[in-house]
């Protein structure tokens, strides 16, 4: 097994550098790889109850504490066993960028903790790295050794002229794409796709290639379980192409996970493309991409259909998905440390509804951030707001409403329920609000969502047991301990999206050897709904079924359920068992 991941990789480096430099490349990656392999993968990758929680490093601040021991004293006292899995946003010493300019690779931001601290969390959690490998910081060291033309590093960045046509570049920003920058010769200009700050790596250099290896071992020596491939897809450029999703790009995806296949065959490669849907897919590649790839549709759709009481583009939309390739899978989320993307949804939202989407959440006190397309004109690329402020009132409401907690935590049930592993943001959890200060304070819109709690100040709204704060962090963790419990939610078990009406989102979660299946139905509505049970095929296998959710039963044969506004139903067979442990609150 070894010795034909040592053959792949070894083709993957021929097609991106040919035939005598990537045979010397390869020369030069076995030896980084001789002393790090580890032994072979026999387990199963994931299971029903991995869950992933998404936060930086200094999300919660106590006085005379490291960030990350704070972090690791909420996640022990408040998620305990509901959740398996953290992804610590980039926290090496950065610039810029809540830290995905990074300085250093290699070191841990002092003003969050260092190395023990980030393995301590690990002893108790499965951790997620950033590889941030598409650019690195202009302070960085790397990019001082190019400026005094010191080698190797005098070959890390792409130089250019000026006068080269870069038209057809596709740009998730509305920055400039070439950015000066002052060397041992004189002035130049050098490739930044996202910012001034961030200047974008050469992987046609071979050296380069080789350092980000050693950064992607270091990792992994570490203790990190899922590495994130952070923007990825602009990774190979070619002047004259769109320098993005190049077969080099794909290539060195695949080397990746090859890698980590010979070092840690346990471990987990996720793909971050925050593009339209079709492209997003391709990462998983022939099953040699990524294990699994972000479901970046599904943010932006529950919420344009709690936001508009109607599920019918969310439901067309999950009806039409193919399964994911063996052995990979979907990361489900429907908040992140960026904005809801609008990109992932062209095509499948109509324009006139993501304008309408877009100017509900600017009155709900949410920011657009657009990008700059090839004729020279703007287009949106994502939604800067914090979930649970969007999810204040409707397009239909004359302001906010009494169901704000229901109606968020309906769109998280929804994410729950999908084939996948669910991923939570860190202030989804806490039902954190617009930081509408954050955004004052740092002049970037993305702020909004990025709030640095003082921690006994929320520790005081979570424990008083009186606050949404406190509702909310309460009934997800209870719903998580639950849902660990059963196959049906495992990533592997496929899906079959039905079609109930605009007023529902409803799938079953079933396969031919599980024993019980389970019927997930969401109200996305703020009125009380009926639904004949009876005419859903498939019930009538089991007399009696149960909600998973509440202590409640129900028949088949009822003519009809009453869903209450923005209720889920989790029905799975009464003959599960120990029924009465799925009732009990989460007391772990």
């Amino acid at each position: 097994m070894k010795q034909a991941i040592l053959n792949q990789i070894k083709d993957r480096l021929v097609f991106c550098y040919g035939d005598t430099v990537g045979q010397e490349t390869f020369e030069r990656v076995s030896a980084l790889l001789a002393d790090s392999a580890d032994g072979d993968f026999k387990d199963s990758r994931w299971s029903q109850e991995d869950v992933l929680l998404i936060t930086y490093g200094d999300t919660f601040l106590r006085d005379g504490e490291k960030p990350l021991e704070t972090l690791h004293d909420f996640l022990k006292t408040h998620v305990k066993k509901a959740i398996n899995n953290v992804h610590i946003l980039p926290f090496f010493p950065y610039s810029s960028d809540d830290g995905f300019s990074v300085i250093d690779y290699h070191q841990v931001n002092p003003d969050l903790g260092d190395w023990p601290d980030v393995e301590k969390l690990g002893e108790d959690y499965h951790l997620m790295f950033d590889f941030v490998v598409n650019h690195i910081s202009r302070e960085s060291l790397w990019f001082t050794h190019y400026k005094a033309d010191n080698p190797p590093y005098n070959k890390f960045f792409i130089e250019m002229k000026g006068d080269e046509d870069v038209s057809q570049v596709t740009r998730p920003r509305n920055t400039p794409l070439l950015v000066p920058a002052y060397t041992h010769h004189g002035r130049t200009l050098v490739w930044a796709t996202f910012s001034a700050d961030q200047i974008d790596l050469n992987f046609k250099n071979p050296d380069v290639l080789i350092k980000m290896l050693e950064v992607l071992l270091l990792y992994l020596q570490k203790g990190a379980r899922i590495i994130r491939l952070d923007a990825i897809a602009f990774l190979w450029k070619e002047l004259g192409t769109k320098c993005i999703h190049l077969p080099q790009t794909h290539e060195m995806v695949k080397l990746f996970r090859d890698v980590m296949s010979f070092v840690k065959p346990e471990s987990i490669l996720l793909t971050e493309t925050n593009v339209p849907h079709a492209e997003n897919l391709s990462y998983f590649g022939h099953q040699d991409e990524a294990h699994m790839v972000y479901q970046f549709a599904l943010a932006p759709l529950v919420l344009h259909a709690l936001h508009r009481g109607e599920g019918n583009y969310l439901t067309d939309w999950a009806m039409s998905l193919e399964p994911p390739p063996e052995g990979c899978t979907f990361l489900n989320f429907t908040a992140s440390h960026d904005g809801i993307g609008v990109r992932p949804v062209e095509g499948i939202l109509p324009e006139r509804e993501v304008e309408d989407l877009i100017t509900s959440m600017h009155r709900l006190g949410g920011f657009v951030t657009t990008k700059s397309n090839p004729d020279g004109s703007e287009s949106p690329y994502e939604i800067n707001i914090a979930l649970f402020s969007a999810c204040r009132e409707t397009y239909h409401s004359n302001g906010p409403d009494q169901w704000q907690v229901d109606r968020f935590i309906c769109s998280q049930n929804i994410m729950m329920t999908l084939q996948g592993i669910p991923a939570f943001y860190i202030h989804s959890l806490v039902a954190t609000p617009n930081d509408l200060q954050g955004v004052e304070q740092t002049g970037r819109t993305r702020s909004i969502n990025r709030r640095r709690w003082d921690y006994e100040y929320l520790l005081a709204l979570v424990d008083s047991g009186r606050t949404s704060n406190a509702e909310v962090l309460k009934r997800i963790t209870n719903i998580l301990q639950r849902r660990k419990k059963h196959k049906a939610f495992h990533p592997d078990t496929p899906q079959k999206v039905l079609n109930l009406g605009s007023d529902f989102f409803a799938l079953w979660r079933d396969a031919e050897d599980l024993r019980f299946p389970l019927l997930a139905i969401h109200n996305l509505t703020n009125d009380i709904k009926l639904i004949n049970l009876s005419e859903i095929e498939g019930m009538e296998r089991f007399s009696y079924w149960v909600n998973l959710l509440d202590n409640g039963g129900v028949s088949n044969a009822e003519t009809k359920y009453v869903l209450q506004p923005y209720q889920s139903v989790w029905l799975m067979p009464e003959t599960v068992d120990d029924v009465s442990a799925l009732w009990a609150p989460y007391t772990d």
